[in-house]
């Protein structure tokens, strides 16, 4: 069991120190609206990525008003790039709820906090802790990997009941004092010293009560179950010319980039040629004729849990009015209209292979 007085002291003198050396975005301030966008980015999201987002993000929006007042449109734009685009959407939904709900002002407790929509138990605890002092552990990876190699917690780290049994002994470590300290220390030491690979023990302030420093085997925690092979898709875009215009559509609000815009298309069916299946897709999509154009180019692009490979074509409209057969929206623009809205990041780095004119 560990020593609480010997590791919180330590944990959070480490903290106050390093932590002007630690520039992360929400660090420092009390203003709950910018924890609430800064927690919200730093999820499953590098720091240094964040930043320039966190930034931009808080000079267009400076109030949970702001937000609430935004398009969803220009909500995405400002989040094109950063991925996981349901966490933009729920900041949307989010602050539009507490306009409605709490007057503007974000609530104070949990209880309340998990009412609005996109918040769930690790955002309401950042929240009520970092910007209300409230005494609750902050559970997210770092959290975990950091306690899971301090203790050499066995334990399947994504299961419900691991999770609360950590929370559970954070709660009791944990100083009713300087809870914010405590948490952003937890979390900040899993982001700049214990790393997922090669972690830098040597300037951990916690290394002389850390079991598995003590065995050598950090990397061994924490435990997970095995990941499983990334599938990988063969996929096909269209960009449909008709005069002087562009088609693009829009995603539905739910799944995967849902309301983002794109460019029609799918992926390569078994025995099909790409060439194929960029005219079946766009036919099945958008009930339009066109004639296939001009390869654009090949991209490959990662998303978290598959990976594809996209080839995109020119295409020239012939006939028929566009349908909304896989789409929420769709319409004709100019091609200099393209930076008004926002874009997957595969479909962005097609965009990047055209010349200013199509």
């Amino acid at each position: 069991m560990l020593d609480q007085q010997n590791f919180t002291k330590k944990l959070i003198k480490w903290f106050q120190t390093e932590r002007a050396h630690l520039p992360i975005p929400g660090r420092g301030v009390t203003n709950p609206y910018a924890i609430w966008v800064a927690e919200v980015m730093l999820q499953q999201t590098q720091v240094t990525t964040v930043w320039p987002y966190y930034k931009n993000w808080m000079r267009d929006y400076p109030s949970i008003s702001d937000l609430a007042a935004a398009k969803q449109d220009q909500v995405l734009k400002n989040w094109e790039g950063l991925g996981y685009y349901s966490r933009a959407r729920n900041l949307h939904r989010g602050a539009q709820f507490v306009i409605d709900e709490f007057d503007g002002d974000l609530p104070r407790t949990i209880a309340e906090l998990l009412q609005i929509p996109g918040i769930g138990p690790y955002t309401s605890a950042a929240i009520a802790s970092l910007a209300f002092g409230e005494a609750v552990p902050v559970l997210d990876g770092n959290v975990l990997r950091v306690f899971s190699r301090l203790t050499r917690h066995k334990s399947d780290i994504t299961l419900s009941k691991t999770k609360r049994d950590i929370s559970d002994m954070l709660a009791r470590l944990m100083t009713y004092e300087n809870p914010g300290a405590f948490n952003q220390g937890l979390m900040d030491l899993g982001r700049s010293i214990c790393t997922p690979r090669n972690p830098n023990c040597s300037n951990c302030p916690i290394n002389e009560i850390c079991d598995s420093r003590r065995v050598g085997d950090m990397e061994a925690y924490p435990v997970k179950p095995k990941s499983r092979p990334i599938p990988h898709y063969n996929i096909v875009i269209g960009l449909i010319r008709r005069g002087q215009k562009l088609l693009i559509q829009k995603r539905p609000e739910s799944g995967l980039l849902g309301g983002l815009w794109e460019f029609p298309g799918g992926k390569i069916e078994t025995g099909e040629s790409r060439e194929e299946a960029v005219l079946r897709e766009i036919e099945e999509e958008t009930g339009l004729v066109v004639d296939l154009g001009e390869e654009i180019g090949t991209i490959n692009h990662a998303y978290t849990h598959f990976k594809i490979t996209l080839t995109a074509w020119f295409c020239d409209w012939v006939d028929g009015e566009a349908q909304m057969h896989a789409s929420s929206d769709s319409k004709w623009i100019h091609f200099s209209e393209i930076n008004q809205h926002a874009f997957p990041k595969a479909n962005l780095k097609i965009l990047k292979l055209i010349s200013p004119q199509p």
